[in-house]
């Protein structure tokens, strides 16, 4: 009995139908007996399909003598499972026919013809799975909308980019009012995870889609960067964790929010870590500020580089300070010695052959430094008139954009030195200095900005510093915070990256 099998992935109108391939393969049978197996929606990358399944229990039962097909590919792509189908078309001794390839298999030709055009077969796929994903990826950073879970809080209308039909996000009001909870209640580091569940539900706040509010689901609102009016922090952020960001920094106004995809070469699949996934800048406004949105995002990272708990109040710098060699965090181990505290790379358990931090860092000598590397750096600026920030001051998103524009030259400036000539040195020079005063007005007037209510001026935060000893350790851990964003230690080395 001849087997007659069909298959096909999608409907389209350049394709040939099910129906049609099977009159194809009637004409091979001649009149005689035949069964039909068909496959709607499959795709020929693997075997995992229910006709074809019952085709080959079939074959084993010796009900079929041939296979008939209108194309060799509508059995297979792939060069793996085609080369085991014909094994087994051979062991249970079953002709194959293609109607529009006029294969022998009983011959040695017959068969390297079949595996040279099964190879072609495979290659015609994976270019068309790679121009699927090239086309995903081109419309994806360009702020198209690209389907999947629309976040709480959203919903989807239609919209125009680019002269393109597409779709964005539009806020649910009651729901971004929840979501905007969430994000006060967890930028407070009084606030964990769990009391938020807690207060949900002892208040009644229903999730308005019906499903029970969880910690892990929570957890990802607060991460996700859909909700937040990107600004030049936020650019800053994501590009200090190594994502790659497709807009200039010139176009984070404090509007838009953010899509976040996991790139073309990012293999991680851990939620925190951005390196090398992909930020593109959404058409739809956010619904929470960026000074927010960080907090929560800082609290994250902190809480992956160590807990604290009683391990971190062993230093108010544990989940600051960072090999740099290897990126991974260091934490406190205790001795009986008399420095008792040290910090050790938490990445030579994972990584053996680590040696950034060759040498003991001893938390006493390292408290030391920053409490006087804080001193000095708060001396470079000169407390100017306060003035009302307020939720999100345009103004200070214009310095910080200009800021980095300026870092950026003089850092282009800079790579230009090696084998310049004297007249080139001398301009290099000249403009280096002028940047560089530039640089100095626009960090002080951010920071006049910044810190505008009595705990957060600069004022107060030299007052904190000047009566070091009596702050608590969470007095100390905020201060700190606010200060500085992360401190990398190589050998003798210490590079400290502030938050202004």
């Amino acid at each position: 009995m001849y087997a007659l099998y069909a298959r096909q992935s999608i409907e389209k109108k350049d394709s040939i139908s099910v129906e049609s391939q099977i009159e194809y393969c009637k004409y091979e049978t001649h009149g005689d007996q035949y069964k039909e197996y068909i496959d709607r929606g499959y795709s020929g990358k693997n075997t995992n399909r229910p006709a074809f399944e019952e085709m080959i229990i079939d074959i084993e039962q010796g009900k079929i003598s041939k296979v008939v097909v209108y194309k060799l590919d509508r059995i297979s792509r792939s060069i793996l499972d085609f080369s085991n189908l014909m094994e087994m078309f051979q062991k249970y001794q079953v002709e194959f026919i293609s109607t529009t390839e006029k294969f022998d298999t009983s011959t040695p030709i017959g068969r390297a013809m079949l595996n040279i055009c099964i190879v072609f077969a495979q290659l015609e796929r994976e270019t068309i799975q790679k121009r699927v994903i090239d086309a995903y990826y081109s419309r994806s950073k360009r702020g198209f909308y690209m389907g999947g879970r629309v976040p709480y809080g959203f919903n989807v209308e239609n919209t125009v980019i680019d002269g393109i039909k597409t779709s964005q996000y539009a806020q649910i009001p009651e729901e971004c009012e929840q979501i905007k909870l969430l994000y006060a209640m967890y930028s407070d580091k009084k606030n964990s995870l769990g009391d938020i569940l807690r207060y949900l539900n002892k208040n009644s706040i229903k999730n308005l889609r019906g499903a029970a509010w969880c910690t892990a689901r929570i957890s990802e609102m607060l991460r996700n960067p859909v909700y937040v009016r990107a600004d030049a922090d936020v650019y800053t952020f994501f590009k200090s964790q190594g994502t790659n960001i497709y807009n200039n920094i010139s176009d984070f106004t404090g509007y838009n929010g953010c899509y976040l995809y996991k790139g073309t070469i990012s293999s991680t699949r851990k939620q925190c870590d951005l390196t090398n996934k992909e930020l593109v800048l959404a058409p739809h406004e956010g619904v929470v500020s960026s000074n927010v949105w960080l907090k929560c995002r800082m609290r994250f990272l902190q809480n992956r580089q160590a807990t604290i708990d009683s391990k971190a109040k062993n230093s108010w710098l544990v989940g600051k300070v960072k090999c740099g060699k290897c990126g991974y965090a260091l934490t406190i181990k205790k001795s009986n010695t008399k420095w008792e505290r040290y910090f050790v790379c938490s990445g030579k358990a994972t990584l053996k052959n680590c040696n950034g931090t060759g040498k003991t860092v001893y938390a006493k000598l390292l408290e030391e430094y920053m409490l006087e590397a804080i001193k000095q750096k708060l001396t470079e600026f000169n407390v100017l008139t306060e003035q009302d920030r307020g939720e999100l001051n345009p103004k200070i998103n214009e310095d910080k954009i200009k800021l980095t524009n300026v870092e950026n030259e003089i850092n282009s400036l800079l790579e230009k030195v090696i084998g310049a000539n004297d007249t080139l040195m001398g301009y290099i020079n000249e403009r280096i200095e002028k940047l560089d005063e530039e640089r100095k007005r626009l960090q002080e007037e951010i920071l006049s900005f910044s810190f505008n209510s009595e705990d957060n001026s600069v004022q107060a935060i030299s007052n904190h510093i000047e009566k070091w000893e009596e702050l608590t350790f969470e007095d100390k851990r905020i201060v700190v915070d606010s200060l500085i964003k992360i401190i990398y230690i190589e050998d003798d080395n210490i590079d400290i990256t502030w938050n202004f």
